[in-house]
C-alpha cells in the first residue's frame, strides 16, 4: 500500500465516520467511569463521616452500596459498549472496511 493509499483511506468518509463514533463513545463512558470514580475518591477523602454513617439504621454504612454501585455501573457502560459496538458501529465498520479495502487493492502507477 502506497501512501496515496493510505491518505484516501484516512480521507474516506466511511472510515472518518467510524473513528469519529468510536472515539466519541469511547470518550463518553470513559468520561462517565472516571467522574464517578473520582467522585467516590473525593468523597472517600473529605467526607468519610458520611460514608460511614448507618444506611439503614443497621451496620451497613453508605460506603457499602456507594462502592458496590461504582463496581455495577462498570459492568453496565460494559454493557452498553458492546450493545452500540455490536448494533451500530460494527455495520459501520464493515462498511468502512469494504471501502478500504477496495482502496487497497487498486492498482496506483508504479
Amino acid at each position: 500500500m502506497d501512501e496515496r493509499q493510505v491518505e484516501q483511506i484516512l480521507q474516506n468518509p466511511k472510515f472518518k465516520q467510524m473513528v469519529s463514533k468510536k472515539s466519541t463513545l469511547s470518550w463518553t463512558l470513559t468520561a462517565i467511569m472516571l467522574f464517578v470514580y473520582v467522585g467516590f475518591m473525593l468523597l472517600v477523602g473529605y467526607n468519610k463521616e458520611f460514608l460511614m454513617s448507618s444506611f439503614s439504621g443497621g451496620v451497613t454504612t453508605w460506603g457499602m452500596p456507594l462502592g458496590l454501585s461504582i463496581i455495577v455501573l462498570s459492568f453496565l457502560l460494559c454493557g452498553v459498549y458492546s450493545y452500540i459496538a455490536n448494533n451500530k458501529l460494527d455495520p459501520l465498520t464493515k462498511e468502512a472496511m469494504r471501502e478500504v479495502e477496495a482502496i487497497a487493492n487498486e492498482k496506483g502507477p508504479h
